[in-house]
């Protein structure tokens, strides 16, 4: 049986762009937290450190679904050139910002500014897609950059804070900027595999991608499927503080991703024949489900570890399948944009999931935080449920979504 990881890469280019993608999305997860530990250093106030984060999160949100309309309108070189070149020269900003103690005003504008970076997972999967289109191996391509993705957040947050506490506050993100700066010049040096600019069809759909309604509805789930995972950090780190072991927190948090990256790559491999809409649905049911055992996980770390393990196991196969479908039911032309947006999706669900979850904890104590991932699940198979008929047409060649078929 041959390995259909391998068989991926053995397309001329793949390796290289794949590995510096790697690198200059490193920022995603390193960048947020990196923020925080440098300014808390050296400034002494967290609110500070947390506002200046949130600032450059929030608008990186906003902003990067923008930048990916442009990339699908002119091209990734064209785009991913000047926005980087800003984004970098914003962070080198604000780490001069941070040592040399300027006005905090310009901590906040340069936090604006660096929201400028693009969002080079959608990248990576426009150049999969284009690759790979209407090809079985194109689920494998996804599947391999959700376990990018696990991989990202697990290594980067981590390597961001211990640069900072370990060498000096600025250490984290230097290093966050530098893998910037050099994994995208690396990454839009590989012309070779870069996607092509589809023009619109006269008769196809204009506009944003957030208008189409397949990618409303999964951007949606997503907000929920993020406010999931993020919820559980929180009361990961919440109760085992409580169980008098603050430290197991980061071993816990591991373990939850190492669930989830498992069974992603599994999936990868096997390329189920179900159809899309009706594999994410079973994903996300997967996801309600498996929330429930956390609420009983409250009497030691062994007991919670285990419990994080198979609540994490159906997130990848949940982001596999809803970029799949995004892929499917996306006009060409507006691509990176659709997959671009489904991302901030999960972004924003963290963000919420991480504010509920820890005003939750405030007021009814660590074991509750868990409650918020079981509501959250539940609203993630209402909105994928309701959505199957959207989520299951076919799109047509001209861009344009046609009436739902029955199979696929």
């Amino acid at each position: 049986m041959t390995n259909p990881y391998r068989e991926i890469f053995l397309i001329p280019g793949a390796k290289a762009f794949s590995l510096a993608g790697f690198f200059a999305r490193l920022p995603i997860a390193m960048a947020p937290i990196g923020i925080v530990a440098m300014l808390s250093q050296t400034h002494g106030e967290y609110w500070l450190a947390g506002a200046v984060s949130a600032t450059y999160a929030l608008a990186n949100a906003l902003i990067s679904p923008q930048i990916s309309r442009f990339v699908d309108r002119l091209g990734q070189t064209a785009v991913i050139v000047p926005t980087t070149i800003v984004s970098v020269v914003a962070f080198l900003a604000l780490i001069a910002g941070a040592n040399r103690n300027w006005p905090e005003w310009t901590l906040f504008l340069s936090a604006l500014l660096a929201a400028s970076m693009p969002s080079i997972p959608a990248m990576l999967r426009a150049r999969w897609t284009e690759i790979f289109r209407d090809r079985p191996e194109l689920n494998t391509a996804f599947a391999f950059e959700s376990a990018a993705d696990e991989l990202v957040y697990i290594a980067g947050a981590s390597l961001s804070v211990g640069l900072a506490v370990s060498l000096f506050p600025e250490a984290g993100m230097l290093i966050s900027t530098a893998f910037l700066a050099l994994g995208t010049t690396v990454f839009i040096l590989q012309r070779s595999t870069e996607p092509k600019v589809r023009p619109f069809q006269n008769d196809g759909p204009r506009g944003s991608a957030i208008r189409q309604r397949p990618v409303q509805i999964i951007t949606l789930a997503l907000i929920f499927v993020g406010s999931m995972f993020a919820t559980a950090e929180v009361s990961v780190v919440a109760l085992t503080k409580e169980l008098g072991q603050p430290d197991a927190a980061s071993l816990v948090i591991g373990v939850y991703a190492l669930g989830s990256f498992i069974v992603g790559l599994v999936l990868g491999a096997l390329n189920p024949s179900l159809p899309l809409h009706r594999q994410l649905l079973l994903a996300v049911a997967v996801l309600a489900v498996t929330a429930v055992p956390l609420l009983f996980a409250a009497s030691s770390v062994t007991a919670l570890a285990i419990a994080v393990f198979i609540s994490g196991i159906a997130i990848s196969p949940t982001f596999i399948t809803a970029f799949g479908l995004v892929e499917r039911r996306v006009p060409e032309a507006m691509l990176t944009e659709g997959v671009t947006w489904v991302m901030t999706g999960i972004g924003i669900g963290m963000a919420l999931g991480a504010f509920l979850a820890g005003w939750v904890v405030d007021t009814f104590g660590a074991p509750s935080g868990f409650w918020v991932s079981v509501a959250a699940g539940i609203l993630t198979v209402l909105t994928v449920g309701l959505g199957q008929r959207s989520l299951s047409g076919e799109k047509d060649r001209s861009g344009a979504v046609a009436v739902a078929q029955a199979a696929e």
